[in-house]
């Protein structure tokens, strides 16, 4: 759409008063940011020619992400990962250096309550699910082991849902564990499968009406973190998932993409644990921690 060079005018003008209007913040950083936002938004209602019914419909959008947020559920996080803003912070906070494991988002189900669980301990709390042996070591960007890492892992259930969206209080499909002496870790999980991500809200909604999937592809958790080194949030992805390359928050990365490798019913497991007649798969996740004071590349 054309505009005259009067009405171009007179929204170039509005801009500047607003970002003016943050000059004297006396934060530097806090007036970057509120400086930049307001150019970034002012230019998308430009450029998009936004209506009054559609900005309303935005505020709509935005009262009723924050009426259905509560304790347990975080719409706006939700509405961050769809719109691949979490993926793209992640990134901005995450640069690559040396052979680190790479990170990849959070997600809004994460506690940090935990339970402990030993080397070789069960992270399913009887969550319904194939059980899946996973096994690995932690070790710095030099190849050294790094013993007393903190393990965090977290998962959905074979039905598609976390522990918290049961609302019940139960603790399943999660755990924290550190790796030993050797930094290697191993514990008992699910195989992941894909699920939904809460479609019932305004974000769904949102997906509905463009056409796009709530799936995630199938995934587990981990957040490592050690004295010294920056914390990683990651997942790893299950081999041959059919959603890997359209996961509905963006979140797999080539490097995170492991085999899970089916075990026929009766196969020994690692541990002798006695599975009688159900099947498992085990899968391995060798972790890689960057230093925690530098963000790039050496």
């Amino acid at each position: 759409m054309t505009i005259s060079d009067e009405q171009a005018k007179r929204e170039h003008e509005l801009v500047e008063t607003v970002v003016d209007s943050f000059a004297d913040a006396p934060d530097e950083r806090l007036k970057l940011l509120m400086q930049s936002l307001t150019r970034h938004l002012h230019a998308f209602v430009r450029e998009v020619r936004l209506t009054e019914p559609e900005w309303n419909a935005a505020i709509a959008f935005l009262t009723a992400a924050g009426h259905i947020t509560d304790e347990r559920r975080q719409e706006f996080v939700l509405m961050s990962d769809v719109f691949g803003l979490s993926m793209q912070t992640v990134a901005v906070n995450n640069e690559a250096y040396a052979n680190a494991t790479e990170a990849t988002v959070f997600g809004p189900f994460f506690t940090a309550d935990a339970p402990l669980i030993e080397n070789g301990g069960d992270i399913s709390g009887s969550a319904p699910g194939e059980p899946c042996w996973v096994e690995g070591t932690v070790k710095d960007t030099r190849g050294q082991t790094v013993a007393g890492a903190r393990i965090e892992v977290w998962e959905a259930d074979e039905d598609g849902f976390y522990d918290v969206q049961y609302g019940d209080d139960r603790v399943a499909g999660r755990a924290h564990l550190f790796s030993d002496d050797a930094g290697e870790f191993r514990f008992w999980g699910l195989t992941p499968t894909p699920y939904p991500i809460p479609d019932d809200g305004p974000v769904g909604q949102m997906l509905a009406a463009v056409g796009r999937s709530p799936y995630r592809a199938s995934h587990l958790h981990f957040m490592v973190t050690a004295p010294g080194f920056r914390t990683l949030v990651t997942h790893i992805f299950v081999s041959g998932d059919e959603l890997l390359a359209r996961d509905s928050v963006f979140g797999v990365k080539e490097s995170l993409i492991k085999d899970f490798v089916a075990q026929p019913a009766g196969t020994p497991t690692p541990d002798g644990r006695e599975l009688g007649e159900q099947s498992w798969t085990r899968t391995r996740f060798d972790i890689v921690l960057a230093p925690a004071d530098v963000t790039t590349t050496p």
